[in-house]
């Protein structure tokens, strides 16, 4: 019988789970997750690249264990390959717990228990890419191609992520070989004349490894659902406008020259173009397109141990990251809008940001029963905007600083618990906005602190409660920008400020079913918000929110015999406006739930439905958009142990759908893999 391995080393009491408690457990987890305690698989996550809740002494870290202090916490490469998840933001939806929706750019956003990107940030081996600027990334943009696993944390996560975790924070971990030679190779078309082809090869050499990675992604665009109704600004049939084009390349260089230590340096770059569409509501039509959208990063990540019980881990990184958005007077999109003044003023704006930071942990496991760990984290933002005649028109720098303690004590053999606290400072370093000149703002400060109880009652059953009290620095976009003329500047605002709760469950009952469940509240206060009429007609972002967020997260994972597996999770999420109840909080449904059933037709012969619903949601105070249920079906063949050959529909009934509104989504679409695995 599987086992949980817990957060420390000891050993693990036997005792059966109640009756009692497992009628509960199932009675109440009937719709389940598909990334829920997972099955054991080839360990091919890159160690360096994990960041745990808990530490572990232990030196191997089974990719099972990377989710296994909060539910529906992971997604393994296996999981991306199983649900035909080629793009970050598709992959999340997998889990509870997150929704998925479109901002006024249709750049595709999540949320996590109603927390938006910027403050469940996103990171690739422990490292920030989310946008200096803003903090939001647009999911549709990162490949899961390379990816060895994708780790969420919700509401607590650890110290080692930094600053600004006011709801979690999300980590894309790359692969790492295991084995002298590995790789594989995928090549699939879609509706929409889409194309795209992704390989990945490795090689472990003992003393050292090397993994690199190549991706391509190009479509015309998407259809329409048969049943969407014409406007002036879109006409149906394809969605105009909505081309893309996205490759990415990663490689990785390990050196392992000991079974303690390990360096590695990374690379990545991605290069992306693609249309906006306008919107179908003829008045809030933008006619834009990104002739590119462009990010590559290099890091360095290494650990260090000294003697039997100190570890030191480092990883220096820098990031760039650089896109334009053209702005054009209708849907022909040959004569840019240049009415206005700066960046509008061309019709093209320019963003070239940059970004540099280290990281360091030392952590000790010289206390009997304790595991130390002592982080600093350094990140350096800058951010600038240029017009089509290279006229700097903004020019912002931050530089962020933290240092942060967890310890994770062993009460005893089957109770472990984690404490952290951390403190974040904020300082401005250069504040320039073309024919607005205004002096830079005081240093500003934020503090963390959390607490986490872990209990593994038996070897198929842990229980755990969490409370994290995290923050939000504003961005820089917060406190600066102008939106076109529309906004005064706020460069004094404050941190935003959550009490996150939790208490979980897992379970595993006669190796075949898997369940979970979680209740979650969070109070977020000072929140950043937009307050109308401050001056004239013009708004500005003020601290005045203060926000309630409760909710449920339910997963099952069965299977019912060696032909058929089940599975799914359901979530509610109830959002309270605390301060100004007449204003909606928006872009998330109350209740979502997704199901799949996995049925094995024969050895080398494999169909898999999947299922969603989501409620209904507000996206204004005054716009509700209806709820939606949706069917993807994929049929796998496997003609011999190296290749799968895959067909299959997505929104299989064709359904009309928006998660904004004016943005459909894609109505029927066909999809045809062909895998290779070496």
């Amino acid at each position: 019988m599987k086992k949980f391995h817990h957060h420390q080393h000891h050993v693990v009491p036997t005792q059966v789970l109640p009756k009692s408690l497992l009628c509960l457990a199932i009675s109440t987890a009937i719709f389940g997750s598909t990334a829920l305690a997972q099955e054991k698989t080839t360990n091919t996550n890159f160690e360096l690249g994990t960041v745990l809740v808990v530490s572990k002494r232990l030196p191997v870290i089974e990719l099972g264990d990377i989710g296994s202090d909060q539910v529906a916490s992971v997604i393994t490469s296996k999981d991306l390959l199983q649900f035909n998840r080629n793009n970050v933001g598709d992959a999340l939806n997998l889990l509870s717990g997150i929704s998925l929706s479109n901002n006024s750019r249709n750049e595709k956003m999540i949320s996590v228990r109603g927390f938006d990107p910027r403050q469940v940030p996103l990171f690739i081996d422990g490292i920030p890419v989310y946008v200096p600027y803003d903090g939001y990334v647009d999911f549709n943009r990162f490949s899961t191609a390379d990816l060895a696993a994708i780790q969420v944390a919700k509401g607590f996560s650890s110290m080692a992520y930094g600053p600004n975790t006011l709801g979690g924070a999300i980590n894309l971990i790359s692969r790492k070989p295991k084995k002298i030679i590995e790789a594989d190779a995928l090549l699939g078309f879609a509706s929409g004349s889409e194309k795209q082809l992704s390989a990945n090869i490795g090689t472990n050499q003992g003393s050292w490894y090397l993994q690199s990675g190549v991706s391509y992604l190009q479509s015309d665009g998407f259809p329409l659902s048969s049943d969407f109704i014409a406007s002036s600004t879109e006409d149906g049939g394809m969605r105009n406008n909505a081309s893309r084009k996205d490759s990415k390349v990663s490689i990785k260089l390990g050196l392992t020259p000991n079974a303690h230590d390990e360096y590695a340096i990374n690379y990545y770059q991605q290069n992306g173009q693609k249309g906006q569409p306008p919107s179908t509501v003829p008045a809030a039509a933008r006619y834009w397109k990104w002739p590119y959208w462009d990010k590559d990063s290099v890091y360095f990540t290494s650990k260090t141990s000294f003697g039997d019980y100190e570890t030191f881990s480092a990883r220096l990184y820098q990031d760039n990251y650089g896109n334009e958005v053209d702005t054009y007077t209708n849907d022909s999109y040959t004569k840019l809008k240049t009415s206005g003044s700066g960046s509008v003023g061309t019709g093209r704006s320019i963003y070239d940001d940059k970004t540099k930071g280290a990281s360091f942990t030392l952590e000790s496991a010289r206390l009997s029963g304790q595991t130390i760990r002592l982080m600093g984290h350094y990140k350096a933002d800058q951010h600038k905007e240029l017009d089509a005649n290279g006229t700097l028109n903004t020019s912002y720098e931050d530089a962020l600083a933290s240092i942060a303690i967890e310890d994770n004590i062993e009460l005893n053999a089957a109770t472990l618990l984690s404490l952290g606290a951390g403190r974040h400072t904020l300082r401005p370093a250069t504040v320039y906005s073309l024919g607005n000149p205004y002096s830079l703002p005081d240093t500003k400060s934020a503090q963390d602190m959390q607490a986490g109880l872990f209990y593994t009652w038996s070897n198929t059953t842990r229980l755990y409660a969490t409370a994290a009290k995290k923050t939000r620095l504003p961005t820089l976009k917060d406190r600066y920008s102008q939106r076109l003329g529309s906004f005064i500047e706020n460069p004094n605002l404050q941190p935003e400020k959550s009490l996150n709760y939790e208490i979980g469950y897992q379970g595993i009952y006669s190796q075949a079913i898997q369940t979970e469940a979680a209740f979650f509240y969070s109070d977020v206060s000072n929140k950043i918000q937009t307050v109308a009429n401050v001056s004239g007609i013009k708004s500005q972002m003020q601290n005045v929110g203060l926000v309630r967020v409760t909710g449920l997260e339910l997963g099952i994972k069965a299977d019912l015999n060696s032909q058929l597996v089940v599975g799914g999770n359901y979530t509610i999420t109830n959002l309270n406006n605390l301060s100004n109840p007449a204003t909606r909080l928006t872009d998330i449904p109350k209740h979502k739930v997704t199901a799949h059933l996995l049925l094995r037709a024969a050895s080398n012969l494999d169909a898999m439905i999947f299922v969603e619903n989501n409620s209904s949601r507000w996206v204004s105070n005054s716009v509700e958009l209806a709820g939606f249920t949706t069917s993807n079906l994929k049929i796998s063949y496997k003609p011999s142990k190296d290749v799968v050959l895959e067909a299959g529909v997505n929104n299989l009934s064709d359904k009309n759908y928006s998660l904004a509104d004016g943005f459909p989504n894609p109505g029927r679409m066909w999809f045809g893999n062909i895998q290779y695995r070496f």
